[in-house]
């Protein structure tokens, strides 16, 4: 594997203060030939004001233009923060956009409840556009019926059949009473995005000891999804490797799928599978000295025999770095801290890949990419 070239999608030196925070990577595709990226743009991480920002190229990724269009962020009558957004069409032409917001009504609020473990109260969020990301239809309300506390949590999934898959993890919400809970989650349409069925399970310790944040799903050339796992041992206060998970959501007994662990160290890592069979992983290591990783695996992540160190952090916050024992609350606060992370790839056919990571300084975070060559 071997980088052809690195870019900007999201230069915050050209901003203001108010906007020259970017993170919260998604990548899309679509079958114009366009690529869309989102990002959540802000004076600094999760900030009460965070919005939504889409950049398109139409050159492959080489080039990116940001879109005028602004999100609302105000439901209601309720201030709130938009804190991902992730894009699939539902047909051609038609992009829908999914995203989860936060009620910042008290813009002091932290996000996370240090007593009962919650986030800040959530919606979850879908919009459609018909002009190539120009223009959006007014929010309207994702239903998630039975879970609070649900944020988006990487790549929305999209088969032949037109069936869309929206992948969340749900959580405590603020001030919510009982034990800490974690799962990761989807819901499926079968309508092009206008109504989605009950959640389903797609990682979840019973015991909740261990935590499978942030999935990261695609899907393999036979329609099984392929998940990816940032795991944390929540008794034990560390990082476990990420690990991975193969499912068919049309086998009855698909909960058996096991969740294994891979030899990957690291927190948030992404998956492409290859038409050949291969198996990409695009992940963030935080242990010194800090680093987005691509790996390919022959054997469904059972090992990984090539790697590609794409970026090298050489200014990390101190913070945690998934190594050292780390009370939950504490990570969560060292999340506002770090400075590089998020990966997404995706394919660009003909043997090449584009991956994209947000990485700078704490006051100035900016979207970057790199296009991968990886063979046929």
């Amino acid at each position: 594997m071997k980088i052809e070239d690195r870019g900007l999608i999201y230069d915050s030196r050209g901003h203001s203060p108010s906007d020259r925070v970017a993170f919260q990577t998604g990548l899309y595709p679509a079958r114009s030939g366009a690529i869309f990226a989102t990002c959540q743009v802000g004076p600094k991480k999760h900030a009460a004001t965070a919005r939504l920002q889409l950049c398109r190229s139409r050159d492959s990724g080489r080039t990116w233009h940001e879109l005028p269009w602004r999100f609302e962020t105000t439901l209601d009558g309720v201030a709130g923060s938009l804190l991902a957004g992730e894009l699939i069409e539902s047909q051609p032409g038609t992009l829908l956009l999914m995203a989860s917001w936060w009620d910042r009504s008290d813009p002091d609020r932290p996000i996370l409840d240090p007593t009962t473990k919650g986030i800040l109260h959530t919606r979850n969020l879908i919009s459609s556009s018909t002009d190539d990301g120009e223009t959006w239809r007014p929010w309207r309300d994702l239903a998630i019926p039975g879970l609070r506390g649900n944020a988006t949590t990487g790549p929305a999934l999209g088969w032949p059949d037109g069936t869309i898959g929206y992948a969340f993890e749900s959580t405590n919400e603020y001030d919510e009473a009982g034990p800490p809970r974690h799962s990761a989650q989807m819901i499926l349409s079968h309508d092009g995005g206008r109504t989605f069925g009950q959640p389903i399970v797609t990682a979840r310790d019973p015991e909740q000891q261990i935590y499978f944040w942030d999935q990261r799903n695609c899907l393999a050339p036979n329609g099984d999804i392929v998940g990816m796992y940032w795991t944390h041992d929540l008794k034990k206060e560390v990082d476990l490797p990420v690990h991975l998970r193969r499912f068919s959501l049309a086998k009855d007994d698909f909960q058996s799928a096991p969740i294994r662990a891979t030899t990957i160290p690291g927190q948030i890592s992404a998956p492409l599978c290859l038409p050949d069979g291969r198996l990409l992983a695009f992940t963030v290591n935080r242990a010194p000295p800090g680093t987005m990783t691509l790996r390919c695996s022959r054997d469904d992540g059972r090992s990984w025999d090539d790697e590609l160190v794409v970026y090298t952090h050489d200014a990390r916050a101190q913070a945690a770095d998934g190594k050292q024992k780390t009370e939950y609350v504490q990570y969560w606060d060292d999340m506002l801290k770090w400075c590089f992370g998020h990966p997404a790839i995706r394919s660009l056919g003909d043997g090449k890949v584009l991956l994209a990571w947000y990485a700078g300084t704490p006051d100035a975070l900016s979207l970057h990419s790199a296009r991968v060559e990886v063979g046929r």
